[in-house]
C-alpha cells in the first residue's frame, strides 16, 4: 500500500512543489493539502493519512500545537516537521509534541524521502544538521515559572517578552540572534498554546503572569 501524505504549509507555492515531487513516485499517495493548523486537524480527521507534513509557521495554529493535538487525539498520524527553522528550541519542543521527524526545507530531495519512509515505519528521523541538539540539555526552568506560563518554553518567553515592550519580529530577532523566521515560529506557538492572537492580547497575559517584572531579556 502507498504512504497516505497530508501536506500541512501556508505557502501554496511549497504545497504545489511538493505534490509535484512525491505524486511522481509510486510508493507516496498525496491525499489533499491544508493552509493552516485548523485546517490540517480537520482534513487528517477526514482524510486518514500516514503522514502529516507539518510547516511551523502557519495562521490560526501553529505546527507545534497542531502536532499536539493530532498525536493526542489520532495517534495512528505520524508527523513530519518540514520547517525552515533550525532552531535547537523548536526541535526539541517538537518532538515532545509527539512529531516523529524533522526536516529542513533546505534538504536535499533524497532526505525529505528518506524522512518519510522512515517515519512510515516507525522510526524517528532528525535531519543531520539538527542531530546535535538532541544531544544537549534543556535550559532549566523553574517549577513557578511553568506554573505561571503554562507549557512556555524559556526562549517563547524571551519573546513574548518582547512583543509585549512593542518589539517587530525583525527587532526581537536582532535582540536574540535568530532569524525572523524562526521569530515568526516562536510567535505562532504562543498563538496556538495560549489561544492569544493579537499582539494586545499577548501584551495583557504577559502582565497578569508577571513576565515583564520577573525577566527582561536586556
Amino acid at each position: 500500500m502507498p504512504i497516505r501524505i497530508l501536506i500541512a504549509d501556508d505557502h501554496g507555492v511549497i504545497r504545489a512543489g511538493l505534490r509535484a515531487l512525491l505524486d511522481g513516485l509510486p510508493e507516496i499517495t498525496v491525499v489533499g493539502e491544508a493552509s493552516d493548523g485548523s485546517e490540517a486537524l480537520s482534513k487528517a480527521v477526514e482524510l486518514k493519512p500516514d503522514i502529516v507534513l507539518m510547516d511551523l509557521s502557519m495562521p490560526l495554529m501553529g505546527g507545534i500545537e497542531t502536532t499536539r493535538q493530532l498525536t493526542q487525539n489520532k495517534p495512528g498520524i505520524r508527523i513530519l516537521i518540514l520547517t525552515v527553522h533550525e532552531d535547537e528550541s523548536l526541535l526539541k519542543e517538537a518532538i515532545h509534541a509527539g512529531a516523529a521527524g524533522y526536516i529542513v526545507k533546505r534538504a536535499a530531495q533524497e532526505d525529505l524521502l528518506h524522512a518519510i519512509r522512515v517515519v512510515a515505519r516507525c522510526d524517528l528521523y532528525v535531519h543531520p544538521s539538527m542531530t546535535r541538539a538532541l544531544f544537549t540539555e534543556p535550559t532549566p526552568i523553574s517549577t513557578s515559572k511553568v506554573s505561571e506560563v503554562e507549557t512556555l518554553t524559556l526562549r517563547e518567553i524571551e519573546v513574548l517578552q518582547l512583543l509585549a515592550k512593542g518589539y517587530t519580529n525583525r527587532q526581537i530577532a536582532e535582540q536574540l540572534s535568530l532569524s525572523p523566521r524562526t521569530v515568526e515560529g516562536h510567535r505562532a506557538n504562543l498563538s496556538g498554546k495560549l489561544g492569544l492572537h493579537s499582539r494586545v492580547e499577548l501584551v495583557e497575559y504577559a502582565e497578569t503572569h508577571g513576565l515583564l517584572k520577573s525577566r527582561d531579556p536586556n
